[in-house]
């Protein structure tokens, strides 16, 4: 028997009890003639304590090793209440050792010296340590919750394949060569996008999977080249539809998990995210919307304002200390970006302000006034073509309210986007693409457009985002195949393209295809969220680094000659 308990439910009502604990050695502490040691284990840790003489003197033990101990567990006498076991230890009459360690790497504790990369190179290691044990438990508890609650509102769990033919879905996929059938390829699965509409057609009213997904791009501390998707599909069903059900569920995910009641979510278009945040994935912890100010600077006539394209600026209420001027200015003079200038209305009524050669007291009276700013508050303003400036003043948005500690990272506020643009123009290709993907419907009053407006063309897409992340992603799907085949012909896509890439889909469409749509979360984005971390890495048991690689197990890597040959590569 290696154990009668484990290393995390002994306390005071075990006392006396004889048991077995097998762990790993994580602290030795040696007081001459008495040795303690904490021995942990997946449940928890617990205190030995044995005498010298009571151990063979070529018995050497360090941390990492695995033993077997018996012994009585008695009252602790300095007690350690931040643990379960924490007012017991075990009087230990016998070890074994199960088997020895090497010395680590990295301090296997909550705080470890490790850098990510020596813990990734070391992540089974790296795994016995409680914040990404807990994290792994965390995910655990997530899926197993979606599962339920899905399963309970009549959704039925389908695996779709993996290895498919090649469709374009906006990123670059993974191609896998067959050995089998020469010169051909499969891709690995982007998404099961085609697959779950297919469902849908054979019937199935409501579909989900978690489920791999994987995209050839660059990784970094909130995307991995392989992902993990919350995947649904439903039938008979409009935006409202969606919208109403997955925001009952991200309610209850956060209710259930971290016992959070999230607020009702606002939705706005894709076209006013833009005007008021300079992003389709807006941060609104922080309630400052761009204000749009080309009618005040024409009617005050301010000259240099008055022939841009869009004049805009913001104001935050009462947040600047004459104390802290020194650091404001500092981090004013981090803000690299020419067509920007601010105003700081002091405490003691006095202004300062941006070192631009128009401005001057009377303008900048007239933007206090206009604002209606206080003492205390801070406005700023960018200017130039539309695009460029409400885009570059976005970024400057978030870096003021990261200066500002205005990102709560326990407050939580999701929001959804809809009305995408359904194609946006790809200069090197020449060509329309999807935003989404080519299977997402028009909006019907926009359909007219397709012909002399593609652009202008809005989508019946959304997109959930909670503190400017976007964790969801999904659309009304196209059911007709008069729409299909026009869209198709705005992607540029030959009959004979339209056929090789998805001739199967478009025969389904001959066999009474219902009105359907869905929505993907991004599991390991939403776990991340869900603790206010800034590393999905951490809440993935082997993930690659942000160069795409797993280090451990160093991959990928060279296949051999041989191998090469046998798949008709070489």
């Amino acid at each position: 028997m290696y154990r009668t308990h484990n290393c995390g439910e002994l306390s005071r009502k075990d006392i006396g009890k004889e048991v077995i604990l097998s762990g790993w050695i994580q602290k030795i502490r040696n007081l001459g003639s008495l040795f303690f040691i904490d021995i942990r284990d997946y449940f928890g840790v617990t205190q030995l304590i044995f005498s010298k003489k009571s151990v063979n003197k070529n018995f050497f033990l360090g941390k990492e090793f695995l033993i077997k101990v018996k012994g009585k567990v008695i009252e602790r006498f300095s007690k350690n209440y931040n643990i379960p076991t924490g007012e017991i230890e075990i009087s230990v009459s016998h070890i074994d050792l199960l088997n020895s360690s090497l010395s680590p790497p990295f301090t296997i504790e909550n705080k470890t010296d490790g850098n990510e990369e020596i813990r990734m190179l070391y992540r089974y290691l790296d795994i016995r340590r409680d914040p990404i044990k807990n994290n792994l438990i965390l995910r655990h508890n997530l899926a197993l919750e979606t599962r339920n609650f899905l399963s309970k509102n009549g959704f039925l769990e389908i695996e779709t394949p993996v290895l498919i033919n090649y469709t374009p879905e906006g990123a670059r996929s993974f191609v896998v060569p067959s050995r089998t059938h020469i010169n051909k390829f499969y891709t690995l699965a982007q998404s099961p996008q085609l697959f779950k509409q297919l469902l849908m057609i054979g019937g199935i009213d409501k579909y989900f999977q978690i489920v791999k997904c994987f995209r050839d791009e660059d990784s970094r501390s909130d995307r991995q080249i392989e992902f993990t998707q919350i995947d649904c599909e439903m039938s008979f069903v409009e935006v409202h539809d969606v919208l109403t059900f997955f925001e009952h569920f991200i309610k209850h995910i956060f209710k259930i998990i971290k016992n959070i009641q999230l607020d009702p979510f606002p939705c706005i278009s894709y076209y006013d995210a833009i005007k008021m945040y300079g992003t389709d994935s807006p941060d609104i912890r922080f309630d400052i919307p761009f204000v749009e100010l080309n009618d005040l600077v024409q009617k005050q006539d301010i000259n240099l304002l008055k022939i841009q394209e869009l004049v805009i600026g913001i104001k935050i209420k009462k947040c600047y200390n004459i104390h802290e001027n020194d650091k404001m200015n500092c981090f004013l003079k981090k803000i690299e970006n020419k067509n920007f200038f601010w105003i700081k209305y002091l405490y003691d009524r006095t202004l300062l302000y941006s070192d631009q050669n128009f401005l001057n007291k009377e303008i900048i009276k007239i933007f206090i006034k206009y604002f209606e700013a206080n003492p205390g508050d801070l406005l700023f303003f960018s200017y130039g073509k539309k695009r460029k400036t409400r885009e570059e003043f976005g970024k400057i948005r978030l870096k003021i309210a990261d200066f500002l500690n205005l990102r709560n990272s326990k407050i939580f506020k999701p929001l959804w986007i809809k009305d995408l643009p359904l194609l946006e123009w790809e200069e090197k290709s020449k060509k329309y693409k999807s935003v989404h993907h080519p299977f997402t419907s028009p909006k019907e009053e926009d359909i007219h457009l397709l012909e002399k407006h593609p652009k202008k063309i809005r989508s019946k897409s959304y997109d959930l985002i909670i503190n400017g992340i976007e964790i969801g992603s999904g659309s009304i799907r196209i059911h007709n195949k008069n729409v299909q085949n026009l869209i198709f012909k705005h992607l540029g896509l030959s009959k004979k393209e339209i056929e090789s890439r998805f001739g199967f889909f478009v025969k389904a469409f001959e066999y009474g295809i219902p009105p359907h749509g869905g929505i993907a979360f991004g599991l390991d984005r939403l776990i991340n969220i869900l603790e206010g971390n800034q590393n999905i890495k951490n809440f993935i048991a082997f993930p690659k680094n942000n160069y795409g690689k797993d280090i451990m197990i160093n991959a990928p890597s060279f296949l051999e000659k041989e191998k090469l040959k046998e798949l008709h590569l070489r």
